[in-house]
């Protein structure tokens, strides 16, 4: 299913720096970085800022810290985590509508949703603890941004079992997003062939974490879900 989990990884955080979406950080005075912390993390709950660091893994912890202890000021974080999750289904209600096979895509990405483990995936966990909106268009991408946790989150265990620091995991997969984590260049790593290799071992361990979810799905409700993401990518372009 690494089809379908790229597709998700991509679709899953279309919601976060969407005009919608910067106007609600703007409105509860987060600012949109601030509204990213707080919205994605709030979900953890009003917890110190190392709890999420160790959640979100690849930030540098001073710029988590700054964005998280601001934003928990002004909006409780479970406050803001809903409001986020709020703007991922006006995403999908704007973009989604009309979009046929949507009923099949939720239910093939609802089973996959409750065949995951959320034992170890923090993020994962406490975004699939949140009520789904009913309409379908919202409840779409609703779903897509949760199975994104679900991967991310793994990903994360999998990079830190393969010993890889993440920040090195980090810069390798996207050196050009370094700095907008938070890291200063003095913390730019020299990367080895030994860390490239721990990465694709990661990257391998993930898709045996995730790929025991998906493999509940029917061959039919598979090709309902590679349809309709590739229905739903080409309605969030447009």
């Amino acid at each position: 299913m690494s089809r379908a989990s790229a597709k998700i990884g991509t679709l899953g955080s279309a919601f976060y720096f969407v005009e919608g979406t910067r106007a609600k950080g703007q409105e509860l005075g987060l600012g949109t970085l601030g509204f990213y912390v707080l919205g994605r993390g709030g979900v953890l709950g009003d917890v110190e800022a190392p709890v999420v660091q160790s959640a979100f893994g690849y930030f540098e912890p001073g710029f988590i810290r700054t964005q998280w202890e601001r934003g928990r000021a002004i909006v409780q974080p479970r406050v803001a985590a809903r409001e986020y999750f709020h703007c991922c289904a006006e995403l999908g209600r704007a973009k989604l509508a009309g979009l046929d096979g949507l009923e099949s895509l939720c239910e093939a990405l609802e089973a996959v949703n409750r065949a995951a483990d959320p034992a170890g995936l923090a993020l994962y966990a406490g975004l699939s603890a949140e009520p789904l909106v009913e309409d379908l268009p919202g409840r779409a991408l609703q779903l897509v941004a949760v199975l994104r946790e679900f991967r991310g989150s793994a990903h994360l265990v999998a990079v830190v079992a393969q010993l890889l620091e993440p920040r090195i995991a980090h810069y390798i997969r996207r050196p050009e997003m370094f700095a907008a984590f938070g890291w200063p260049e003095d913390q730019v790593p020299e990367v080895t062939d030994e860390h490239r290799q721990q990465l694709a071992a990661a990257d391998d361990l993930t898709d045996r974490i995730v790929g025991r979810a998906y493999g509940v799905l029917a061959p039919a409700q598979v090709g309902y879900l590679l349809d309709g993401l590739d229905a739903m990518e080409q309605a969030l372009a447009a």
